[in-house]
């Protein structure tokens, strides 16, 4: 595997000696000071260019990045439309296990890459000195927030709504419609509340990582172990365990919440304890 170093003198070699090539940027965790560093970052590259079409005419300017095992260019994709408006993006996986997702953006559209950046932004290289203002990388905008009492019991009213989705599904045996509401909303909303109790008693100045990676750290071990097996999810005694636990943690950490911060608990929680209750003795 090439070092970094040796990875980030091809991408600028390249680019220092393209006229098309303006401006570099560096995106992502490799300019966020509070993540560790490993191999499986991808470097997340940006070229700001004169024009496109002389790009996207042939891939064959890409070897210069090495091998590669695939690609994907996800602007010229039918079954996955298109989200970047003018830029156009190449996602690279080379044989030597690095990646680089490189995106080619349009010279005149550099005001509204840095508009809509979430922050995590280094300018590498700006050939025509077009950056008047220095560009600091920060991790502002994943920082845990505090939450609104509307938050708070929007994410409880989500929370306990979309559960009798998974509890409908268990009950006609749908399996897989159980587990998408699982999945995608439930749990993700108990880990939402979870963070905000670690805001809480950490203070909120802080991420827990993209998909609430690093939650881990902030978690009492036999919460966290009660966490885990939520994702034991193969029979349908499974998701029943895996939903009742949700219900559990999610008591625990909206009611340390709403003590904190002096909100109301909803009553959602009884109610619909009751109701899964007696869904899942008709079904056992």
């Amino acid at each position: 595997m090439r070092t970094e170093k040796e990875r980030m003198n091809v991408i600028m070699g390249f680019a220092e000696n393209d006229e098309r090539v303006r401006m570099v940027t560096l995106e992502g965790s490799r300019t966020n000071k509070n993540i560790p560093k490993d191999s499986f970052q991808d470097y997340d590259i940006s070229f700001f260019v004169t024009e496109m079409e002389s790009f996207k005419e042939s891939d064959s300017w890409l070897e210069v990045f090495g091998e590669r095992i695939i690609m994907q260019k996800p602007e010229a994709m039918e079954l996955f439309p298109p989200s970047l408006g003018n830029w156009f993006s190449y996602l690279m996986l080379f044989v030597d296990g690095n990646r680089i997702d490189l995106t080619l953006i349009p010279l005149d559209e550099r005001e509204d890459y840095f508009a809509k950046s979430d922050g995590l932004v280094e300018v590498l290289l700006d050939k025509d000195s077009l950056i008047k203002e220095e560009v600091t990388p920060t991790d502002q905008q994943y920082w845990i927030t505090k939450p609104t009492a509307n938050k708070f019991d929007d994410c409880c009213n989500e929370f306990w709504w979309v559960s009798t989705y998974v509890v409908k599904g268990l009950a006609r045996k749908e399996i897989l419609f159980a587990l998408d509401h699982l999945n995608e909303i439930v749990r993700p909303n108990l880990l939402r509340m979870m963070s905000w109790q670690i805001g809480l008693e950490h203070g909120f100045t802080f991420s827990v990582g993209k998909n609430y990676k690093f939650i881990d750290q902030y978690l009492p071990r036999e919460d966290w172990n009660q966490l885990l097996s939520t994702f034991s999810l193969s029979t349908y005694e499974n998701v029943w365990d895996s939903l009742l636990t949700c219900y559990k943690l999610f008591r625990k950490y909206s009611i340390s919440v709403s003590n904190s911060l002096g909100y109301s608990y909803p009553n959602y929680d009884e109610e619909i304890t009751k109701y899964t209750n007696d869904i899942y003795k008709s079904c056992i």
